[in-house]
């Protein structure tokens, strides 16, 4: 049996060595596995911090949406992780998590569906139950509120439009983007998602908050902006 050589951290050339690497050349040119080694803090006799978070990526696909989803328990079962280390990657990931949420700032406005992805993607993303969420615009289309308006269902979610017309009308919203995610992955609308779009089309009209959009928002990455559009695909 060959037997599995791990090169240590301070065998690296300094260059290569995560922390002077990120002081260097700044942690935008860090590789996940690096960024996750320099939280892990250090590995085990064989294995190197970033050997360690290898390890740990390569069970969740190398995705970090699948890796935010870890229990304390789960990163506990890593050889060389644990409770002070499983508590460290628990922390970051759920920083990264609100700071995704925090969204556009009050300068920045809803100019597409990327926009409106990149605010809801954090709230819907890599659920294994549907909910669907609102964002408030004003004139400028600035978002000026976000609302959960169902959640809790395994295949589908029902949605009361008329109360989720009532918090825009409550906000003073100029307009309205929902969505919804489907835990299948698959971002094709169904028909149910069809009558809620319309019936959401048809009270914006009559209340004067026009429907921007409805995003369906599947499983994967940031990166893969795995979702469908109604207004990018002609629907609205």
């Amino acid at each position: 049996m060959t037997d599995i050589l791990y090169k240590k951290i301070k065998d690296l050339a300094e260059q290569d060595r995560p922390r002077e690497k990120l002081i260097t050349q700044g942690p935008r040119a860090l590789t996940d596995s690096e960024l996750l080694g320099i939280i892990i803090g250090s590995g085990t006799k064989n294995c190197s911090s970033v050997d360690l978070a290898r390890q740990i990526l390569d069970r969740y696909n190398n995705n970090l949406g699948e890796l935010g989803n870890a229990t304390f328990s789960d990163l506990c079962s890593f050889k060389g992780i644990g409770p002070a280390r499983a508590i460290d990657i628990l922390t970051f990931l759920e920083l990264g998590r609100r700071y995704s949420a925090a969204g556009p700032t009050e300068k920045d406005a809803i100019s597409g569906s990327d926009d409106a992805f990149a605010v809801l993607y954090p709230h819907l993303a890599d659920l294994d139950h549907e909910e669907m969420w609102m964002l408030l615009l004003d004139k400028r289309n600035k978002v000026i509120g976000k609302e959960q308006l169902s959640g809790g269902g395994r295949s589908s979610t029902i949605v009361d439009v008329s109360l989720a017309m009532k918090k825009a009308i409550i906000a003073s919203a100029s307009s309205c983007i929902i969505a919804h995610n489907h835990p299948s992955g698959n971002t094709v609308p169904s028909q149910q998602d069809k009558q809620i779009t319309t019936s959401f089309c048809e009270a914006g009209k009559l209340l004067n908050i026009p429907l921007r959009d409805h995003l369906i928002i599947g499983r994967g990455g940031f990166r893969l902006k795995n979702y469908y559009s109604f207004h990018d695909n002609g629907c609205l």
